[in-house]
């Protein structure tokens, strides 16, 4: 039986794949691997740009992270409402909820 939805595995670009060290992970795969990184280096604040805490909703960038949000600017197909982060800086953070599309943003 083939894997659908969140386990089908999908083709990674270039940087998320040098991230998760594979082409092709499903969805819930490339989410754990980020959510990894981001508690093991503690990259997580209570406050909208805040400093790293290692707990709370928001997620502050680093250099690695950074690379990976950047290339993020889609339109929620939905509400149409524009997730742009293409001009993020180092420190500066995105709310967890917007997780999915930086993942959204790095698969083909």
């Amino acid at each position: 039986m083939a894997e659908v939805g969140l386990n089908k595995p999908v083709k990674l670009k270039e940087t998320l794949a040098k991230f998760c060290g594979a082409k092709a992970l499903p969805r819930t795969a490339i989410t754990q691997k980020l959510w990894d990184y981001i508690k093991a280096k503690k990259l997580q604040a209570k406050t909208e740009n805040g400093k790293a805490e290692g707990a709370g909703k928001y997620i502050v960038a680093d250099d690695t992270l950074l690379s990976l949000f950047k290339v993020t600017k889609v339109t929620s197909k939905a509400s149409g409402k524009v997730t742009d982060f293409t001009g993020l800086k180092v420190g500066q953070t995105i709310n967890m909820l917007q997780l999915a599309s930086v993942v959204g943003a790095n698969i083909e």
